[in-house]
This record gives C-alpha cells, sequence and structure tokens, in this order.
C-alpha cells in the first residue's frame, strides 16, 4: 500500500462515527416523542391530572340550581312538589325574573321592597322529634319543617339521608338548654342550629347542603 492510500481511511472513520451520531440522536428524538405523545394520551384519557370524565371538577355538573320564581308557577301548574313563597298572584314578573310581590289589594309593590327572587320548595318531616333538653328534667317535642331554593336535587337528597338527617336533629336538640326554649331568641337560635346540622349532613353524604330556612310546626316543651 502507498502512502497516498493511507491518508484516505481517516474520512471513512469520521463517516462511521457521524453516522452512529446521527443514529443514536434520530433514536432519542422517538424516544422523546414517543414519551411526549404518550403523555397527551394519558392526560387526555384521565389516567393523569384527573381530566377524564369522572375527575376534576366533571363531578360538580350535576349539582341542584337555584330555581327563580319565573319558573315556580310552572311547575305549580304541572302539579310539582312544594309551591313556593308569595306564588303568582296575578302581579306579572319583574324585571329580575321573579314574579311581583303584592300589596294589600293585590296592587304589586314597588321593586325592590318585596318577594324573594327564587322560589322556595317546602317539605314537612312526617314524624315530631322528642329529646330531653340539656341539664334539665324537661324534654321538648317539634315538628320541623325546611324550605330551600335550589331544585328537586335537594329534597331528594333529604329524602334519601332523612335517617342520618333525624340523627343529626336530635343531637342538635339534646344541646338545647331549657332558657333557650322559652324565649323567641332561643327558638331562632336553635332553628339555626337544626339548619346546620342538616346541611352539614347532606354536605357529608352528597356535598351539597342547600337547605334554606327550618321552620316550628309543632313546639311543646314538657
Amino acid at each position: 500500500m502507498s502512502d497516498k492510500d493511507a491518508p484516505d481511511e481517516k474520512p471513512a472513520k469520521k463517516k462511521g462515527k457521524l453516522g452512529k451520531i446521527v443514529v443514536m440522536a434520530v433514536g432519542v428524538l422517538v424516544l422523546l416523542g414517543g414519551g411526549v405523545g404518550a403523555g397527551l394520551y394519558a392526560s387526555s384519557s384521565g389516567l393523569i391530572g384527573g381530566g377524564g370524565k369522572d375527575g376534576g371538577h366533571e363531578e360538580k355538573k350535576d349539582l341542584p340550581k337555584l330555581v327563580p320564581k319565573s319558573e315556580e308557577t310552572k311547575a305549580s301548574s304541572e302539579g310539582g312538589e312544594g309551591g313556593g313563597e308569595g306564588g303568582d298572584h296575578g302581579g306579572g314578573e319583574n324585571e329580575g325574573g321573579g314574579a311581583a310581590s303584592t300589596g294589600e289589594g293585590g296592587k304589586p309593590t314597588p321593586e325592590g321592597e318585596g318577594g324573594d327572587r327564587y322560589a322556595s320548595s317546602y317539605y314537612a318531616m312526617e314524624k315530631e322529634f322528642t329529646s330531653n333538653l340539656a341539664d334539665s328534667v324537661h324534654f321538648i317535642q317539634v315538628g320541623i319543617a325546611i324550605s330551600t331554593s335550589y331544585d328537586h336535587k335537594v329534597l331528594d337528597n333529604l329524602k334519601t339521608h332523612e335517617i342520618a338527617v333525624r340523627s343529626a336533629i336530635l343531637l342538635a336538640l339534646g344541646e338545647t338548654t331549657e332558657d333557650q326554649v322559652f324565649t323567641a331568641d332561643g327558638k331562632k337560635q336553635l332553628s339555626l342550629r337544626v339548619k346546620k346540622a342538616i346541611n352539614d349532613t347532606l354536605v357529608q353524604k352528597e356535598g351539597f347542603g342547600g337547605i334554606g330556612n327550618v321552620y316550628f310546626t309543632q313546639f311543646v316543651v314538657q
């Protein structure tokens, strides 16, 4: 072999090394591309990041919704459960979409002076509640009804978990003192405690309360 032919071997080796580098670079890009693609697929399919139908905030789509008073008359005419306060008295609808409240003689009251913006549905619990008073020989017996401005889901949840709700109400009644049941303010505070007990139970069971007011349909202390 002559000396002139020897230098030709070095470029061949450089080309071989360059080819290996190119192949390795392409392999790295393929792996990276596959990893990104797999990540995007997993994210879109809900495997990561809670992006699926059952993850993230999708569960909140079926929460109860407030019912405007404009829909109250329609629900009543269709035989829906629970009429709202201050239903349709022939006063028409105000700009807020609710039925205008009426004053004396059936005339509408000035806008903003009366009436609720949302409809109210009522539910009276069938059995009375009887409980001993705290640190007392007396006991209390009450009938309870609730109201909500949300759709039927709230009442459905209340009926589904009525046993748990009744237990929570009895615990609230058991914390009532003798002094509280003989005053109007004490009874108001008791209704607020009962409302909180009901809402806390519904939140624990269904993730949503929705009870607006608690009313006493019977109140006896013995």
